[in-house]
């Protein structure tokens, strides 16, 4: 990667099923020349980041939205101070996400999408249940006002505490809205708990994505956002900020693991 020119992040996810996934990993990586990331593909769809030069975003990007398969496929952008990844890496995977629970088909339905400045309004009212769907180093480094950290160290957790709660909301009429970093997260999950009849909402495009469009998410944000690269973070102006690896797992019971695995990422990313 050219470090003469600005870096510029891109993130993207969708939901589509893929009939054949080996020969969509040979397509997809002959768009990611002169671009560093990692993009999962698997039988329900793909989920990424890449970075590069402007040029380079604009051509996979274009590339990415004619196939077929990834028509209306979104992209959030940021840029970038420190290098974000070492290596380009394309794998397959069984899910683009795991939730740990089978048979989730997120093209079948899933919660509703709220607008970010839907979702502003939407967290303001009291009947309504605010989840992170995130991991709790996630949840302590930033949130959003007034939300529940449901306590979980992967996200393969967070369906036990729904589980546990969503009697106690509806008996007491509550609607649920969730949010994670970009989204994808929040799919999965809302497509499985339809089958619990309460309301769900998701916030459209994530994290990212408020942050993208309210100029002002500080109102309802507290803190920074933790991002899957060795930037680390960003803040409500999708800045890197100066957060360091030991500042997001300081305290957590498996800090020192994700930790070793955090660095050895940033110097190898194998």
């Amino acid at each position: 990667m050219p470090n003469s020119k600005p870096l510029l992040h891109t993130a993207f996810y969708k939901f589509s099923p893929l009939e054949n996934v080996d020969e969509m990993i040979d397509q997809i990586r002959g768009l990611t020349e002169n671009l560093q990331g990692s993009i999962l593909l698997a039988p329900e769809g793909i989920n990424g980041m890449v970075a590069g030069d402007i040029e380079a975003i604009d051509a996979f990007e274009t590339g990415l939205q004619a196939i077929p398969a990834f028509v209306g496929i979104t992209f959030k952008r940021s840029e970038c101070k420190t290098v974000p990844f070492k290596k380009m890496k394309i794998r397959r995977k069984p899910e683009i996400v795991p939730l740990g629970i089978e048979g989730v088909d997120v093209t079948a339905g899933m919660g509703i999408n709220v607008s970010p400045a839907e979702w502003r309004e939407l967290i303001d009212q009291d009947d309504v249940v605010l989840l992170d769907n995130r991991n709790s180093f996630e949840y302590r480094l930033g949130r959003f006002r007034n939300a529940i950290d449901p306590g979980v160290a992967n996200f393969r957790d967070f369906p036990e505490y729904v589980k546990a709660h969503v009697a106690e909301w509806k008996s007491e009429g509550k609607r649920v809205a969730m949010y994670c970093t970009g989204g994808i997260r929040c799919e999965k999950t809302s497509a499985w708990m339809r089958e619990f009849d309460v309301p769900v909402y998701q916030l459209e495009g994530g994290i990212l994505n408020y942050f993208l469009q309210m100029p002002d998410a500080e109102k309802d944000w507290d803190g920074e956002c933790f991002v899957f690269d060795n930037r680390i973070a960003l803040d409500t102006h999708m800045q890197e900020t100066d957060t360091t690896l030991e500042d997001v797992y300081e305290g957590e019971p498996d800090g020192e693991w994700r930790l070793h695995r955090a660095r050895r990422l940033q110097g190898d990313d194998t």
